[in-house]
């Protein structure tokens, strides 16, 4: 067999999904992150998937490698794209050979995965605890919200009292029924990462999510010290090598690869297999569309030390669209009482809507993360 084609569509609304084609007529989709460079990783995958042209789809490992190891190696944007690609070979090896992709990687190591859901936060106006207790009835057991909007390298205690009433509001309206995991989104600097690590600890959160960016790890030092708080971070990074110092240090309870940006499944998997050693849980990061979060439910599905999953259905940033709108089989993500069944169907499980992707395709995509900025004018991390 040998890959003859590789199609991408730039789908609303910040999707991007690649079409592996082969010359026996099986096909693998697969998507990448667009960000705010979409036009600079669609000519990132029509130049690096010149150079597969003519290889065997079967032989994941070496493709991985050859695009991988080139001179300046790694970042968002080549990680993404070899993301996208792996994936897309890994649907397209589970469909010749009739079996989804986590048979390849050791077989099922669960019967469910549990998943949480996203219900915002760090806006004003956003009545957190009613989400929160219509995940509750929908029968979730967990929720993700983002702690705060933007807030300077040192800010005011009112912002402080505002997140402490968001999430005391939860837990007046849930109790302990939900989990919850508060997200930093690295827009909150080591000063006041402190601060609000300390003073959330009495609502006993799930995790805390990138208390500060990737490269102020080192300050985990010392919030780590203020807060008993287990500590998630790693959406942003990409391979076992970014996260090797992450295991090194010991701060990091939880790690969040992202199927779409580590470098794919098997990359994912050999992550999640480090952290295993390190004693150290995965809560994969997946807020993007279908075929991301088929790639990751397959990863979820063999890989013991994965305990939550984060799914995007419904989440806002789609504007309008949701990812079941592009799945024939919807059923691959529907949850009963906060989890979703183990994928069947072979590959990533997953069926897509060509038509319709086509069809979204054509009004193009122009999707950019949001530019805020703190009270005195200076750019804050969204």
């Amino acid at each position: 067999m040998k890959i003859t084609s590789i199609d991408v569509y730039k789908v609303k609304p910040r999707w991007i999904f690649i079409k592996v084609g082969t010359d026996e007529g099986i096909y693998g989709w697969g998507e990448l992150i667009s960000g705010t460079k979409t036009e600079t990783v669609v000519a990132g995958v029509k130049e690096m998937g010149e150079t597969i042209i003519g290889k065997n789809p079967m032989q994941i490992e070496d493709i991985w490698q050859t695009l991988y190891r080139s001179f300046f190696r790694g970042g968002p944007i080549n990680m993404t794209i070899l993301s996208g690609i792996e994936m897309a070979l890994w649907d397209i090896k589970g469909k010749y050979f009739n079996i989804p992709v986590y048979e390849f990687l050791g077989g099922r190591s669960r019967d469910r995965i549990m998943v949480y859901s996203w219900i915002g936060g760090d806006r004003p106006g956003q009545t957190v605890a009613d989400e929160a207790l219509d995940r509750k009835n929908k029968g979730f057991k967990a929720i993700k919200m983002n702690a705060t909007s933007e807030m300077h390298y040192v800010d005011s205690f009112k912002k402080v009292d505002e997140v402490l009433k968001r999430v005391d509001s939860i837990r007046s309206a849930v109790g302990y029924d939900l989990e919850i995991g508060i997200d930093f989104h690295g827009r909150v600097h080591k000063p006041m990462a402190k601060v609000l690590a300390k003073e959330l600890e009495k609502y006993r959160p799930m995790f805390i999510e990138e208390p500060v960016l990737p490269e102020n790890d080192d300050a985990l030092i010392e919030i780590a010290s203020h807060t008993s708080i287990p500590i998630a971070t790693g959406e942003r990074l990409y391979t076992r090598w970014g996260f090797k110092d992450v295991f090194r240090s010991g701060l990091v309870d939880i790690i969040q690869p992202d199927v779409a940006m580590t470098g794919g499944i098997l990359e994912t998997k050999k992550i999640a297999a480090m952290a295993e050693a390190f004693d150290i849980a995965v809560a994969p990061h997946a807020p993007y569309g279908p075929i991301a979060l088929a790639a990751t439910l397959q990863v979820d599905s063999c890989t013991p030390n994965v305990f939550i999953q984060e799914q995007s259905l419904g989440i806002h940033y789609n504007m309008g669209f949701d990812l079941l709108d592009f799945v024939k089989n919807k059923e691959i993500f529907s949850y009963k009482d906060g989890f979703v069944d183990i994928p069947q169907k072979p590959g990533l499980g997953i069926e897509i809507d060509e038509d319709l992707v086509k069809s979204v395709a054509e009004e193009g995509l122009h999707w950019t993360n949001p530019k805020w900025r703190n009270y005195d004018g200076t750019i804050a991390e969204w």
